[in-house]
């Protein structure tokens, strides 16, 4: 009886497996080809801006452009990736197919002109758009439709920064602080991994990092190859890195918040926001903190791969990167805050090791990825993420800096809609009202 038991459970599972391959292989196609047509789109519009400087002047006005866009034909699209987050915790109304392109184009548009912002979310927006099409075409019940969501964002999260396993995990991770779901597990890790596929078969390559840096073993514990003084300097650098990450979240809230409590005529907000971009280029006298962030015009200055090395990064550079971003996002235009994230972590990592003679190519990987770990409460896809992008040797490092600074950010984040399942520390819970004190 037990061996017929067997043998069934495994012949579901192959059917399980099969179906949800099937599922995921439409998600793949289309959100891997879509993000490969969003990144083609924003090496171009990086390099038109970069060669038409006076494209920032139009800022303001391309601002306003988005805002009467998605109040003009947006509808719902416009909550972006805390609708998706939204429709699998609880299924209402469904994610709008105008999403996809109504993202694509506002954060091309803003890339275009100057503004500081991401594309993760346009990526995720793109994969939970699509999702939801291909849900409704297949009439898929509501729970395989919540499971399809998921696959949308892995796919999107994987495709656009070439970390196929990340992307799955984070897809299970952010949904809620401190619990993950397992059923959907094998069909993110699909989706992610075909959509990365699809979306390199365009021709598509991502940034390349290294890590020069090589661990020393120690004199006193050899066999635990771990340097101590170093790792007394990461511990304080993920502590920081936790504070950033809950700052970034709270001013990102808050600037929006406040945007539309005092300025009540919503198209003066990106009129205002676009002219204090402008206004602080000026001010700075650089263009460092404009767009992506991941390269410069020049090859010099202030950028994500210039922060792995000694010298091009200031002090400050992290901040100003964090504020260019709030303003650029939370009064009205569109785009992601991760790889905004990337450049605020990766260039206080360089700081932090100046400060505290610590390898700088080591500290701006950790703050690269322990940043953003505690901005979206998700420290094991931000781990595997290290793996990804700066390779495994370092491992034990990443974990520590994106451990410490998950709990370290608090509970804030930069998606609203994310659930906190588990509070980060006992006695952070009311248990009579279920919220954190």
């Amino acid at each position: 009886m037990e061996k017929n038991r067997f043998g069934f459970e495994q012949l579901a599972i192959l059917k399980y497996s099969l179906k949800w391959f099937i599922l995921v292989l439409p998600v793949a196609l289309f959100v891997g080809s879509m993000v490969a047509l969003f990144l083609f789109l924003l090496d171009m519009v990086t390099d038109i801006r970069w060669e038409n400087k006076w494209l920032l002047y139009l800022l303001p006005f391309a601002g306003v452009f988005i805002v009467w866009l998605y109040g003009f034909k947006g509808k719902n699209a416009g909550a972006g990736n805390n609708l998706i987050m939204d429709e699998i915790h609880q299924p209402g109304g469904g994610v709008p197919t105008r999403m996809a392109p109504f993202i694509l184009v506002t954060t091309v548009i803003t890339h275009l002109f100057g503004g500081s912002a991401g594309r993760e979310g346009t990526a995720i927006q793109i994969g939970g758009s699509l999702a939801q099409l291909i849900a409704g075409k297949l009439k898929l019940n509501a729970a395989d439709t919540r499971i399809l969501l998921m696959t949308g964002i892995a796919a999107g999260f994987g495709a656009v920064f070439g970390t196929p396993l990340a992307g799955a995990i984070f897809a299970l991770e952010v949904l809620a602080i401190g619990r993950i779901k397992y059923d959907a597990m094998l069909p993110c890790l699909l989706s992610a991994v075909l959509a990365d596929m699809v979306c390199m078969a365009y021709g598509i390559e991502h940034t390349h990092y290294a890590i020069a840096f090589t661990e020393q073993a120690s004199p006193i514990f050899p066999y635990f190859r771990l340097d101590y003084s170093l790792l007394i300097k990461v511990l304080v650098a993920a502590i920081v890195f936790g504070l950033v990450s809950s700052f970034f979240s709270k001013i990102s809230h808050g600037i929006k918040s406040l945007s539309h409590q005092y300025i009540s005529n919503k198209y003066l907000i990106p009129l205002v926001g676009g002219s204090l971009i402008i206004l602080l280029t000026f001010v700075l006298d650089s263009t460092d903190f404009l767009g992506l962030g991941v390269t410069t015009v020049s090859g010099a200055g202030s950028s994500i791969v210039n922060a792995f090395k000694l010298g091009e990064v200031h002090t400050f550079d992290w901040l100003w990167k964090l504020i260019f971003t709030v303003i650029t996002l939370g009064m009205g235009f569109k785009g992601g805050e991760v790889t905004p994230l990337f450049f605020i972590g990766a260039a206080l990592g360089n700081t932090l090791a100046i400060w505290m003679g610590a390898p700088i190519d080591l500290l701006a990987a950790l703050g690269f990825i322990a940043v953003f770990a505690g901005a979206t409460n998700t420290p094991l896809a931000c781990t595997i993420m290290g793996v990804e992008l700066f390779g495994g040797t370092h491992i034990l490092y990443y974990a520590l800096a994106c451990f410490i600074a998950y709990y370290f950010s608090g509970h804030a984040g930069i998606y609203s809609s994310q659930k906190i399942a588990v509070p980060k520390g006992y006695g952070l819970q009311n248990t009579k009202t279920n919220s954190i004190i």
